[in-house]
């Protein structure tokens, strides 16, 4: 056993792993593994997935997803008070919608050397002009959330006619 085998989870990869889940489920109905957990006081309040390919919509990103079910949930399109992780770090539509949502936290797993707004090509949620700013965890279960990505994009690489 390794010495984080050994340990209990923090609370962050707690909500992570259940984010993990769902992007496994995205995976498996052949869509980009990303998964998002909304949380409130210990409650999830939204959850999502990638749904692009099922909907045939570019914004059905689990972020969007996820916000959206917890806006809902609370009635209200402010979604203060509450925690967001994702399984991959948000694009700039998402990393807008989590502004706008005024998500005071967002723990993500997964850099995004391509896409990433959230500190690794912009810096959305952090940027002091907008009228609100995130605090952003990266990196919480990194490895697993990047492995599920290379996975997948690696069994998409090997698909004939993919070439």
């Amino acid at each position: 056993m390794t010495p984080l085998e050994d340990r209990a989870p923090t609370e962050h990869e707690r909500w992570m792993e259940m984010a993990l889940r769902l992007a496994e489920r995205a995976y498996e109905e052949d869509e980009v593994p990303v998964g998002a957990v909304i949380v409130k006081d210990g409650r999830v309040l939204g959850k999502g997935y990638n749904q692009n390919e099922q909907l045939r919509d570019p914004t059905a990103h689990a972020e969007i997803i996820a916000i959206t079910a917890a806006a809902n949930a609370l009635e209200d399109k402010r979604l203060e008070g509450c925690t967001m992780y994702v399984t991959l770090e948000p694009c700039t539509m998402c990393a807008g919608a989590i502004v706008l949502a005024r998500i005071p936290v967002l723990v993500f797993g997964a850099y995004d050397l391509k896409a990433g707004a959230c500190g690794t090509l912009y810096n959305v949620v952090e940027d002091r002009r907008l009228n609100h700013t995130v605090h952003v965890v990266p990196g919480v279960l990194d490895a697993e959330c990047a492995g599920l990505l290379k996975a997948f994009f690696g069994a998409v690489r090997r698909l004939p006619g993919t070439e």
